[in-house]
């Protein structure tokens, strides 16, 4: 598995890619020399996240392979529906996958979400309109949220 981090808009995010896709993207950078690779498929997609964090982008033209189980991809594809400078709610997406009462489930599937930004978790919030958690810090998706124009004073 490749990776590579550089400091972007939000700070320093790591892309980690295997066989030609996109496995993992996290905030921060990984203290690791081993592998640390600027392929043209992590080029490219830092040239997204650039062009999105920008506002001139609302898609992702990056393919992707999140790692998870059967659940959390389903929920994880679910997301990936939600367009850009929308947002909904756990219960909402729980409804969506045919389990209505999995709202706390699907909390800890967006928790575990290896690829943020791309499969926006960050478009979910808790039914009374509140930021609920965020795996990377409430910080993190309270801007994305801004970059999408979805500012807090609208939940």
């Amino acid at each position: 598995m490749n990776y590579f981090y550089k400091k972007t808009k939000l700070g320093y995010i790591t892309i980690f890619e295997e066989n030609n896709q996109i496995v993992k993207l996290k905030f921060g950078k990984l203290e690791d020399n081993s592998n640390f690779i600027l392929s043209p498929l992590i080029k490219k997609t830092f040239q997204e996240l650039d062009e999105y964090f920008e506002g001139k982008r609302k898609t992702f033209d990056i393919p992707i392979n999140p790692k998870g189980t059967d659940f959390q991809k389903k929920v994880w594809i679910e997301l990936t529906k939600i367009p850009y400078g929308n947002y909904t709610t756990y219960k909402d997406i729980a409804e969506k996958i045919g389990n209505e009462n999995a709202s706390r489930a699907i909390g800890n599937a967006n928790n575990k979400n290896p690829i943020l930004i791309i499969i926006p978790c960050h478009r979910v919030i808790g039914s009374n309109n509140k930021l609920r958690g965020y795996s990377s810090g409430i910080n993190y998706q309270e801007k994305l949220l801004k970059i999408e124009k979805i500012l807090k004073e609208q939940l």
